[in-house]
């Protein structure tokens, strides 16, 4: 016997072989079709206690059969033959290679089946028992019914030669049983009673030869015939017998014997790696399989039923005897060389026995024993299965490394030398199996998590294996998947030659198949999952950029609600579990638009030793239509980080998702997806796409700027323009807004904010007229229009003293005063103009201030207008202002009007040019660099109650400090607007305002102040105020008109006010002993009622000069309770002059 049958196993020893075989030409997926049906009966119930299990074979060798002595489960007992027959005519021919076949195995028989299929007739007709007709293959019900009358045929055979051999028949010679190559050493041999054979004891050894393999013969038969307990007697009957004559090989036998009857009663559910039991007959009774064992054991090992399992409990191998007992069957086995292949199922056996009971350490010793024992001569499909076979066992007892090197060692039989026609396609295949023993799989994803599972460098070795034999197979798609598969995963354990090798290799596979991301699916069903390159380059973050400053869109903040989430009011909750997935798929607070450009950006490292040029890199989305724009890269060798950008545009509106990027390296398409990437950073990955929107782009009559807002500006802007202006001055700036998208725009809008600052700026700084921009609109793309801003810088032009600590009075000169004006005779000539020397007052008053403001440009249009978006386009405007004027102080003196005061201003001159300055009716002022000069502005006094006032909403959720400031800027603004103060540098040809708005103090807006009761004083009904001389003729009576206007908000009186003359001799004596020149007529004093606000009163009088002279009245207040409660600058009224002239003689007196 030189064939094994590695697929033995213990419990086969309890069974009767039966082979299946077609006769003449049958078509092999019927045959099987109809083998199936036959195998299908494995087991028949002959009586209550007894069954019969078959084993079907469809080839069997014959010299097999040859060792059915010495394992009757070898022999073959019954022969089923399928045949065709289509016509009576072929009938005999068909019967007669059905008697030859029979002829192969008739020395073993004990009974035989045809069944025939196909013909029809008289001879279909005849009831015979060992033939059986069919008319076709789908007709034949009662196949299964046939074989269960067969198998009870064999099975009466089997008892008949179990009770003949059983019964000691003392007297009989019992023959000896041999095997096939003992018989040539028994020839010769004698056993009769010859005194020669008497002295040398032959005849005893040789009869205790015979009983005992003839007691090993029928515990085999026992055992086949389901009598397990009797089986078990004849074992150790057969064992003391052998053992006692040394026949090793037969012993080795009995023990194997012992050993599967041990076996079949611990393991009732077998061996052989199943988990069910064999499948019972369909004539076998619904609880026979509980019967024919009843020595099954339970979960817990121990027999159900212990009073039926003592007498066989009593012969039966514990399951540590039970191996014990293996290896000294397998020791004795392994002295007969023509034993090898009985040697090796025994081993195999065991094996099984082991992996049952959880030996694997004691089942690896048997399998390394298989592995030594010499078969001869086998052909390279013997060897192949071989290692197939010791492959799977070693699987089966969990030694996965070891398995898979001898299923290594089979893919490599293969394709050994001596084989004319090499097997590629097994030793892939057989190769493929190997991968999970040495921790490998063809999943990429695999190896993207945790620590790197087994040895490197084996896998290595066996991944280079699948590539050359792919490759050999003709198909170098495989090559390529299973190339990129070892640069991905093995990329760590390269040296940097063999990264070089790797893929100057990988690029040689792909210039014949490039690679791709399709899914390979082998012959045998098995599917190669894609690999991406995700380590050519590595990727460590992705960033969605947010568009440029002036393409981002907003959302009109009346529409805010729509798209606002339903967001949790809790900070913070410590339920709620974050994870990477949850926040790559989290939504980023931006949005891309229809049609732009947008940008990811993607920080890569090369690990290669080498430059790595990465072709077609682009981004993998979805959720909406988007061209991804791809680039090409190359990355110097081990870059570190390098950031790369890649941009797409969308072409439809919704929510973007990007889910990874796609490369092509070294011929090798790759889509890298995110979700296989745990260790790229990620701020959120989906982003909404809004409807298209205009495009607009700005420029301006100035240079461009590279001056960068301060840094606690929060704006960002699109562009920035610089200019330098001196205090007062105004520029025009020229701006041009060009429509270069492909959307109409319909709206725009202007306004600017001035960047937070230390300066007070009056006035508005920046200007424009938007209604003939806004003309224009629609403004269709291709299309500009232009608008002009006006840049007006107004600071704080008041200076400290300390800069004129060296001046007073006396050296200031005074301008703009009336000759007539007594300031003007109090006040000294100055000799000479005095220049500032202090340099750090010159340092002070020559610091540049910087003004800052933003332009903000909001525009909308095209379907995105419609959704509720906008674009803003931002310009800085960044002035430098040099100071031009400086009001030092600043101070008021009384006009000759009580309705008029002089302003008093000294003005200092920083710059280094020569400066006039001018004011409304007054002469300019001129001032070299550096000098300050004193400058009079007559004016009229200011109805400050005329302002409008605040409402009283307004002003009671108002600070009252923020209102006193805004009434004061509100005067400071109506007197400014009134003097109209200019400057200019002729040498610069530049010119400005001059404010004094933020150089008023309170004591100087209250002299510039109208008082709310307005006097006025008539004589003769003429007004005297304004140095204005009443003219009257002595001796004539004069009119004394006393008018008060009420503009306070209360009403005023009543009062009383009397009239004192007095002259003014101009030397500082004033005389009031004026009864004899002045006399009234009626009362000096008046009375006025009390009058009611926005009212007036007049009260009339006269008098009467006696001499002719100037004359002065003073009218005074006499003192009362009414007039206590209101200031005394109320009740200024003007100076009264009147001059009397003589009486001119009349003609002829």
């Amino acid at each position: 016997m030189s064939v094994p049958d590695y697929m033995q196993c213990a419990e086969d020893h309890q069974t009767v072989l039966v082979v299946v075989q077609p006769v003449g030409i049958v078509p092999e997926d019927q045959f099987f079709k109809i083998y199936k049906r036959i195998a299908s009966v494995s087991q028949v119930s002959i009586r209550d206690s007894q069954r019969l299990l078959i084993r079907y074979r469809h080839h069997y060798l014959p010299e097999n059969n040859e060792w059915g002595d010495f394992q009757t489960h070898r022999k073959v007992v019954g022969l089923i033959s399928i045949t065709t027959c289509a016509s009576a005519k072929e009938w005999p021919q068909t019967a007669e290679r059905f008697h030859g076949q029979k002829e192969v195995y008739s020395s073993t028989l004990y009974d035989s089946r045809l069944l025939v299929f196909g013909l029809q007739g008289d001879i279909a007709e005849q009831q015979r028992t060992d033939v059986a007709f069919y008319t076709s293959f789908e007709d034949c019900p009662d196949v299964e019914k046939r074989v269960d009358d067969f198998v009870g045929s064999i099975f009466i055979v089997l008892e008949s030669k179990r009770l003949d051999r059983a019964t000691d028949k003392s007297g009989d010679k019992i023959p000896l049983l041999c095997v096939p190559f003992e018989k040539k050493d028994f020839v010769g041999l004698d056993t009769d009673n010859s005194p020669v054979s008497l002295l040398l004891g032959v005849k005893r050894h040789y009869k205790k030869r015979c009983q005992g393999r003839m007691r090993k013969h029928v515990g085999d038969l026992c055992l086949q015939a389901g009598m397990l307990q009797d089986a078990l007697v004849h074992y150790h009957m057969a064992v003391e017998l052998l053992r006692g004559v040394n026949d090793f090989l037969w012993l080795g036998a009995a023990l194997e014997g012992l050993c599967s009857a041990s076996v079949i009663f611990h393991y009732p559910g077998g061996t052989a790696g199943k988990t069910v039991a064999r499948k019972p007959s369909i004539s076998q009774p619904a609880d026979a399989g509980k019967r024919h064992r009843p020595g099954a054991l339970t979960a817990n090992g121990i027999s159900a039923d212990t009073s039926t399992e003592i007498g066989r409990a009593k012969n039966c191998l514990s399951p540590e005897d039970i191996i014990e007992k293996y290896k000294e069957a397998i020791s004795y086995y392994g002295k007969y060389k023509n034993a090898g292949v009985i040697e090796l199922e025994a081993c195999v056996k065991a094996v099984r026995v082991l992996a049952i009971q959880k030996r694997a350490r004691e089942a690896s010793e048997f399998l390394q024993n298989a592995v030594y024992i010499n078969l001869g001569q086998l052909s390279e499909e013997e060897k192949i299965q071989r290692y197939s076979i010791l492959s799977e066992l070693y699987e089966l007892i969990g030694f996965h490394r070891k398995s898979a090197f001898f299923k290594r060692v089979a893919a490599m039989q293969c394709v050994a030398p001596t084989i004319p026609e090499p097997g590629w396609r097994a030793c892939y295949k057989l190769l493929l199996e190997t991968l999970p023993g040495y921790s490998l799989s063809l999943d990429p994803k695999d190896f993207s998590k945790g620590t790197h599972r087994g040895w490197a460098a084996v896998q290595m070795r066996l991944l280079h294996e699948l590539v050359y034999a792919s490759r050999r197979m003709g198909n170098p798609g495989l090559s390529v998947r299973h190339l990129s598969f070892l640069l991905q995963t093995m990329l760590d354990f390269l040296s940097d030659q063999e990264k070089k090798e790797v893929t100057q290799s990988l690029e040689n596979y792909t210039s014949k198949c490039p690679g791709g991301m399709e899914v390979i699916t082998l012959p045998d069903g098995l599917k190669l999952p894609p690999v991406p390159f995700t380590k050519l380059p590595i990727v460590r973050s992705v960033k969605l950029l947010n568009l440029p400053v002036s393409l981002r869109p907003h959302k009109v903040k009346g529409l805010l609600g729509q798209n606002m989430s339903t967001a949790s009011p809790f900070i913070y909750s410590p339920i709620i579990m974050h994870n990477r997935g949850e926040e790559r798929c989290k939504k980023i607070d931006f949005q891309w638009v229809q049609g732009d450009v947008c940008e990811v950006q993607l920080m890569v490292y090369n690990p290669m030793p080498y430059e790595l040029r990465v072709e077609n890199m682009g981004l993998l989305t979805s959720g909406v239509e988007f061209e991804s724009l791809p680039a090409a890269l190359s990355l110097p060798a081990e870059s570190g980080l390098y950031p790369v950008t890649l941009v797409g545009v969308p072409r439809t509106a919704g929510n973007i998702t990007v889910n990874g990027y796609h490369t092509s390296v070294f011929g090798v398409n790759s889509d890298c997806l995110l979700e296989g990437l745990p260790a790229v950073k990620t701020s959120g990955c989906l982003v909404e796409v809004i409807p298209s929107l205009p495009r607009l782009q700005l420029s301006t009559s100035l240079p461009r700027s590279a001056h960068t807002p301060q840094p606690t500006s929060k704006e960002e802007l699109s562009s920035t323009v610089s200019l330098q202006l001196f205090n007062g001055e105004t520029q025009q700036l020229t701006i041009t807004l060009k429509n270069i998208g492909s959307e109409d725009i319909e709206t725009l809008e202007l306004t600017s904010k001035i960047v937070s600052t230390k300066e007070k700026v009056f006035g508005e700084f920046l200007s424009w007229e938007l209604e003939e921009a806004l003309s224009h609109l629609p403004l269709k793309s291709g299309q500009a229009v232009t608008l002009t801003v006006s840049i007006k810088v107004k600071l704080d032009f008041s200076g400290q003293e300390s800069l004129l600590q060296d001046l007073n009075d006396d050296g200031i000169s005074v301008t703009g005063l009336p000759m007539s004006s007594p300031l003007r005779q109090v006040l000294k000539p100055r000799p000479e103009n005095k220049s500032v020397s202090s340099e750090s007052g010159k340092a002070e008053y020559s610091h540049i201030k910087t003004l800052e403001a933003v332009l903000n440009f909001k525009y909308s249009g095209g379907a995105g207008k419609v959704e509720g978006y906008y674009r803003e386009l931002s310009l800085g405007v960044h002035v430098d202002v040099e100071p031009s004027v400086f009001f030092t102080r600043v101070n008021t003196l009384p006009a000759t009007s009580t309705r008029q005061c002089h302003l008093l201003l000294d003005i200092f001159n920083p710059t280094e040019h020569e400066l006039t300055v001018g004011a409304k009716n007054n002469q300019e002022l001129v001032l070299h660099a550096s000098e300050c000069q004193r400058m009079a502005i007559q004016v009229d006094k200011f109805d400050f109650e005329s302002l409008p006032q605040p409402d009283q909403e307004t002003a009671r959720f108002t600070n009252p400090k923020q209102l006193e400031e805004e009434r004061q800027h509100a005067q400071g603004y109506q007197i400014n607007s009134k003097l109209g103060i200019c400057w200019s540098i002729p040498s610069l040809r530049r010119r400005g305002e001059a404010s004094v708005e933020g150089v008023l103090n309170q004591l100087v807006l209250e002299h510039l102040q109208l008082a709310p009761l307005q006097w006025d004083v008539l004589v003769n009904g003429k007004p005297c105020d304004c140095d204005v001389i009443a003219d009257c003729k002595a001796g004539d009576a004069v009119t004394l008109e006393v008018q008060l206007t009420n503009r306070s908000k209360n009403s005023v009186g009543p009062l009383a006010l009397t009239v004192v003359p007095y002259q003014d001799f101009q030397n500082g004596v004033q005389n009031y002993n004026l009864e004899d020149a002045v006399t009234f007529i009626g009362s000096n004093t008046f009375y006025i009622d009390t009058v009611k606000p926005k009212e007036n009163s007049v009260c009339v009088g006269a008098l009467l000069f006696l001499y002719t002279g100037d004359f002065y009245l003073k009218i005074k207040f006499q003192d009362d309770s009414a007039g206590r409660e209101l200031p005394l600058a109320w009740f200024t009224l003007p100076s009264v002059h009147i001059r009397a002239l003589a009486t001119p003689l009349q003609a002829g007196a």
